[in-house]
């Protein structure tokens, strides 16, 4: 399991790239387009990153976009939520 501070880390950098690509995950889980075992198995899935520190890069030149690096492993389920928001 990871430890607290990767997991805060990840959830970071994660919710950040959702607000770059014009997804808000609270307001998606509050609407239930996201359930928080979903959330949850993105965020894993986020730690297992080939490039954390290439992301934080990235989103701090990128105030927005329209797609996130080709390693985010998470980009596609984030595009699908930017689209109800």
């Amino acid at each position: 399991m990871q430890g607290d501070k990767t997991l805060k880390k990840h959830e970071n950098l994660m919710s950040r790239m959702a607000s770059t690509l014009g997804a808000d995950l609270d307001e998606a889980e509050l609407r239930g387009d996201l359930p928080p075992e979903e959330r949850f198995s993105m965020l894993l899935s986020c730690t297992g990153c080939s490039d954390p520190e290439g992301c934080q890069k990235w989103l701090d030149t990128h105030p927005s976009a329209e797609a996130a690096p080709g390693y985010c492993r998470n980009s596609d389920r984030i595009a699908e939520l930017a689209r109800f928001d």
